[in-house]
């Protein structure tokens, strides 16, 4: 009778096979497979761990797995193996050409940018000759708006609005300033000068402001603003602006008699004085007038102060000149 082949593996042997010769045929065995501790709740064996100890003697476990590790290798053109942290020659002269040729492109693109114009400074002449322009270039609603809000500008840090009630025809400046204030400004030159006339909410205050457009260049404005700082000009009662006073407005009555604060501010990245002049709407002379920047300050007594009318000048003129900036910028950004 020949052999009767064992099942192959994985394989279930056939019902009955073997039956009727006295012979019991096993069922195929399958190898055990290692329980896993996810699936056993049980821990894993710690002698199989990185961290099991060691032997009494310092020698790892008998379980313990050694490891060791080399410096890696590649391999060189004659596919002999050699350590990867050592570079031939070939490979630095190589590294050392590619240095130098990124070098020369970053030393060239900054030469290019030098050439072209497109420094900071190139930036700064164009916003300064923008700005000259925007007399004959920008409506007056943009220079002059018809209402200014000013939030913190009153004493105290009270808000304040002002209205415009009259704006004077661009003029220059031959009868618009006092002989002493004309004189000082003269090394800038006149191109135009603007003006209008704001009052408060109450109608109570009245303030002109101006902008005077000069013929100098940044140098010229430099030195005018330098010689206005270190002489103080800016705080000499005899060198207070004009108003203007619009008949037919709460401004009528605004003369030279009744300036009683005033601001006269000399802008170096722009060729414009700003400048303002504030006081009583109801026509009453002034016999002390305060520098704006005096009348504001903490403490003070005077009668200005004591009006806020230093408040009124400083803060329509810090508004007027905010204006200005911005509408420099628009026109710098205007494609040409």
């Amino acid at each position: 009778m020949p052999p009767t082949a064992p099942p192959g593996p994985g394989r279930e042997p056939r019902a009955g096979a073997g039956a009727g010769h006295g012979v019991r045929v096993p069922s195929a065995v399958t190898p055990a497979t290692p329980a896993s501790p996810h699936s056993t709740g049980l821990a894993p064996d710690p002698s199989l761990s990185w961290s099991a100890p060691l032997t009494p003697g310092g020698a790892p476990g008998p379980t313990r797995p050694l490891v060791s590790f080399g410096e890696p290798e590649g391999y060189d053109a004659d596919a002999r193996p050699r350590p990867l942290g050592r570079r031939g020659a070939s490979q630095a002269a190589a590294a050392a050409v590619c240095l130098v040729l990124g070098l020369g492109l970053v030393s060239g693109a900054v030469t290019g940018s030098w050439l072209a114009g497109d420094s900071g400074e190139q930036g700064t002449r164009s916003a300064f000759t923008a700005a000259g322009s925007l007399w004959h270039s920008v409506p007056v609603d943009q220079l002059f708006p018809r209402t200014v809000q000013g939030r913190g500008a009153g004493p105290g840090g009270a808000d304040r609005t002002w209205t415009r009630i009259a704006v004077a025809p661009d003029s220059g400046c031959r009868d618009a300033f006092d002989p002493l204030l004309r004189k000082a400004l003269a090394p800038a030159g006149c191109a135009r000068l603007l003006r209008a006339t704001y009052t408060d909410a109450t109608e109570s205050h009245v303030t002109t402001v101006g902008l005077l457009f000069t013929t100098a260049d940044a140098a010229g404005m430099t030195s005018l603003a330098n010689r206005f700082r270190k002489e103080r000009l800016d705080r000499r009662s005899d060198l207070m602006p004009l108003p203007y006073a619009a008949k037919g407005t709460p401004a009528a009555d605004f003369g030279a008699g009744q300036r009683a604060a005033w601001t006269v501010s000399v802008l170096t990245e722009a060729p414009v004085v700003v400048y303002a002049v504030s006081g009583w709407a109801d026509g009453r002379s002034v016999d002390d007038p305060q520098p704006a920047e005096d009348a504001v300050a903490s403490g003070a007594t005077s009668a200005p102060a004591q009006a806020g009318l230093g408040h009124e000048a400083q803060g329509l003129a810090d508004r007027i000149e905010r204006d200005l900036r911005k509408n420099v910028r628009s026109a710098t950004d205007r494609p040409s």
